[in-house]
């Protein structure tokens, strides 16, 4: 699908054309193709911003990975999140034997042959994903991993190029938008709309008369929108995280607080058996829920061991958590192999997630750490009725 319109930006008229593809299509790859050369812009932008352009143009994030990092930072579930993604449109792509992202590559050689300026102009990945976590609401949450669950485990039609085609047409898209905007309105928001904005407005500053903007089929009704618009739109903003109120970090660090005065009630007030009959629930309930994630996560046995023995002492402590623990042991029994890394990109199913040995780490601290969450919910209800 190509848009051309001429917009008046600080006076000045730009000719934009815009060429709205799939990711993953041979005929998207021929059409930026055969408009960039028919229209000879100044300018050719691209969906991408920088780190994706680096991704695409050396293929060496995954081979980059800090796991330590990750894992001490509490970013392991974007990171799995990240892989999951990435490799479901890989994926799809060696259906149909196109390489995600060829359409993009196509735009930037082009430019490079022709000594044209690029114009990235997608707004950083990171900030996209760390707002739209940020902004979904608990049931936009469960309803996502319910989708991921499925994917993991092969659910849904297989995707075909000709059913990519289909989901170009621009009928077909704009329904497909309202659609996600009734099942997950603040992913929409942040996926969708903002960026819409985002890449207009960097449209609107890129150098030169003529652009040829290669961006994804879902965007260009909004950009358009927004192009013959003359509202002003504020750039900061949009790359602003707002930061909403998290109950857990405020109840997080009272929680050493409420069981030392928990520990010194029972003691004056119940004798010394209810103390230690506190001391031994929490230890066994926040051990044993740790302990069963890590098995579940197939954690080797001393990381299961180890995350029994510190799940008692790290959900007490705001700044350490049972999955760290447990994951950075696993790294001495498990550590990863330089094939684990290369291999990253075709990690697509539950198997090969547990497979992987970067991934079964990551999943080893996630699971560890939702195990010793629930033990403490289950936990303190459970030392109450002891000096009730």
């Amino acid at each position: 699908m190509i848009k051309k319109i001429v917009i008046d930006f600080k006076d000045k008229a730009k000719q934009v054309i815009i060429v709205g593809t799939a990711h993953i299509s041979k005929e998207s790859i021929e059409l930026v193709n055969k408009t960039i050369e028919e229209e000879q812009p100044d300018v050719i932008g691209v969906e991408l911003d920088k780190d994706r352009l680096e991704q695409l143009l050396s293929g060496k994030k995954w081979q980059e990975t800090n796991l330590v990092e990750i894992i001490k930072t509490g970013k392991t579930y974007l990171f799995l999140l990240n892989i999951f993604l990435s490799n479901m449109q890989r994926q799809i792509g060696k259906q149909i034997g196109i390489q995600p992202g060829s359409e993009m590559l196509t735009a930037i050689k082009k430019a490079q042959e022709k000594k044209v300026p690029i114009q990235l102009l997608d707004r950083d990945v990171r900030i996209t994903l760390k707002k739209a976590f940020s902004e979904m609401s608990l049931k936009e949450k469960i309803v996502l991993g319910s989708s991921f669950v499925a994917g993991f485990f092969g659910a849904g039609e297989r995707v075909t190029e000709e059913k990519i085609e289909e989901l170009k047409k621009e009928d077909l898209i704009n329904n497909l938008m309202k659609e996600l905007g009734k099942q997950f309105p603040s992913i929409k928001k942040v996926l969708v709309d903002e960026r819409d904005l985002y890449i207009a407005e960097m449209i609107k500053h890129s150098p030169g008369k003529k652009i040829v903007a290669v961006v994804g089929a879902g965007h260009v009704e909004g950009i358009i929108n927004h192009l013959n618009s003359n509202k002003k739109i504020d750039l900061i903003e949009l790359n602003h995280i707002k930061k909403k109120k998290n109950w857990l970090k405020f109840i997080t660090p009272l929680l050493p607080i409420i069981f030392g005065l928990i520990l010194i009630y029972a003691l004056l007030l119940k004798g010394i058996d209810a103390t230690i009959g506190v001391l031994i629930y929490w230890i066994l309930i926040t051990g044993t829920c740790s302990a069963i994630g890590a098995l579940l996560a197939r954690a080797h046995p001393f990381s299961i061991i180890t995350a029994f023995i510190s799940a008692p002492l790290t959900t007490l402590h705001p700044a350490l958590a049972a999955g760290w623990v447990s994951g950075l042991v696993e790294t001495r029994f498990n550590s990863p192999r330089v094939m684990d890394f290369e291999n990253l990109p075709d990690v697509s199913s539950i198997g090969q997630f547990y497979n992987n040995k970067v991934t079964h780490i990551l999943i080893v601290a996630a699971l560890t750490n939702l195990g010793a969450m629930i033990g403490v919910i289950i936990a303190f209800p459970a030392i109450i009725t002891i000096i009730a």
